[in-house]
C-alpha cells in the first residue's frame, strides 16, 4: 500500500499546491492519483469498509465505520474534483491515501499481536505427543491421543510425554512439568499421583490410567485462557470504540450544522467543500494506530517474559497492584 500511496500523494494536484512544487505538464499526470487512489481505496479500504457493514448490522457504529465513512466521502469528492464536477479544493486523493495507510498499520499491528497469541496457542498443542502406547491385554497398540478413553491405561516410556491427564498406576519417574506449574525442576512422580498431559517422564517409564480426555485436561484448559486472552478487549479498546461512536454521530451533527450555516449564509458551493472536509478530518488517525500499537507492545514484552495474560483487562490493573503474592515455585 506505501508503494502505491507514494505516487498518490506525490501527483495530487491539491498536495503539490500545499507543498508548493510543480507538476510535469502531461496529460497523464491528472490520472496517476485517481486510478492509483482507487485501487487504494478497493484494496486498502476493504477491510474497513466490510467492517462498517457489521458495524451497521448490529446497529453499533464504531471506529469501522467511522474510517469508512471518512475514505468513501474522500474517495467520491476526490473523483467529483478530478471529473471536474466539484471544486478542485476537494481533491483528496492524497488524504485518502495517508488514512488508508495509516489504519492499515494499526490494522496490522493488532492482527501481529493476535499471530503471536495464535503462536502461543501452537506451542502448547505441540506439548502433547503424535501417539499414544495403549495397553490392550498383554501387548501395547500405537493410538493417537484423541482416541484415548478415561480408563484407558497407556505406557509413557522415558522421554516421552503424557498424552492425556491420568493417573500413575504403575512404576515411578521424575516429571518435567515446567511448560504447564513452571516448576524448574522434575517431580518425583510414583503410584497414584496425578500426571498432566504435555509432561515428560525424564529417567523411566511409568503406566499411566486416563482420567480425563480432550477438552477435559488442564493442558485444554490453558489453551482456553489464551484463546479468551486473544478475544478479550482492553479497557482502552472499549473506550476507544465508544468514543469512536460518538465521534460518528458528532461528525454527522457537524457537517449538517456546517452544510446548513454556510447555505443560510450564502454560500452553497462553500457548504460543499466545508461539509465535506468536516466528514473527512473526523477519521480517527490517532486512534486508528495508538491503541494497536500499545496493546501489541504489553503483549510481546509479557510474552517475552513468559507471562500468560488471561484478560487484557487485569493487566491494565495491574498497574495499581502494590503486593503479588507467589506460590511454592514461585510462578
Amino acid at each position: 500500500m506505501l508503494v502505491l500511496a507514494v505516487p498518490v500523494v506525490a501527483f495530487s494536484s491539491m498536495f503539490s499546491m500545499l507543498i508548493g512544487y510543480p507538476l510535469p505538464d502531461a496529460a497523464w499526470v491528472g490520472w496517476v492519483s485517481p486510478i492509483l487512489g482507487t485501487v487504494m481505496y478497493v484494496w486498502g479500504g476493504a477491510p474497513f469498509l466490510t467492517g462498517a457493514v457489521s458495524e451497521l448490522r448490529a446497529r453499533k457504529p464504531g471506529m469501522m465505520l467511522l474510517i469508512a465513512l471518512a475514505i468513501t466521502v474522500a474517495f467520491l469528492a476526490s473523483w467529483g474534483a478530478s471529473l471536474g464536477l466539484l471544486h478542485h479544493e476537494l481533491d483528496f486523493w492524497w488524504e485518502l491515501a495517508l488514512l488508508v495507510v495509516i489504519m492499515l498499520l494499526g490494522h496490522w499491528i493488532e492482527m501481529r499481536s493476535l499471530a503471536q497469541t495464535t503462536s502461543a496457542l501452537d506451542s502448547l498443542a505441540a506439548l502433547l505427543p503424535d501417539e499414544a502406547e495403549k495397553v490392550d491385554g498383554e501387548t501395547t497398540v500405537t493410538v493417537a491421543p484423541a482416541e484415548l478413553q478415561v480408563g484407558d491405561v497407556v505406557v509413557v516410556r522415558p522421554g516421552g510425554r503424557v498424552p492425556a491427564d491420568g493417573r500413575i498406576v504403575q512404576g515411578s519417574a521424575s516429571m518435567d512439568e515446567s511448560m504447564i506449574t513452571g516448576e524448574s525442576r522434575p517431580v518425583r512422580r510414583g503410584d497414584g499421583d496425578q500426571v498432566v498431559a504435555g509432561t515428560v517422564a525424564t529417567d523411566s517409564g511409568v503406566r499411566v490410567e486416563i482420567t480425563a480426555v480432550g477438552q477435559d485436561t488442564a493442558l485444554a484448559g490453558i489453551q482456553k485462557l489464551v484463546t479468551e486472552a486473544q478475544n478479550s478487549s482492553s479497557r482502552a479498546q472499549r473506550l476507544a470504540d465508544r468514543a469512536a461512536g460518538w465521534l460518528f454521530w458528532f461528525a454527522l451533527g457537524a457537517a449538517a450544522v456546517t452544510a446548513l450555516v454556510w447555505s443560510l449564509v450564502g454560500f452553497p458551493d462553500e457548504a460543499v467543500i466545508r461539509t465535506i472536509t468536516v466528514l473527512v478530518i473526523a477519521c480517527p488517525h490517532a486512534l486508528g494506530l495508538a491503541i494497536p500499537l500499545v496493546v501489541s507492545i504489553a503483549t510481546e514484552r509479557a510474552a517475552r517474559g513468559g507471562v500468560l495474560i488471561k484478560d487484557r483487562l487485569a493487566l491494565e490493573s495491574m498497574r495499581t497492584v502494590d503486593t503479588v503474592l507467589f506460590d511454592k515455585t514461585g510462578t
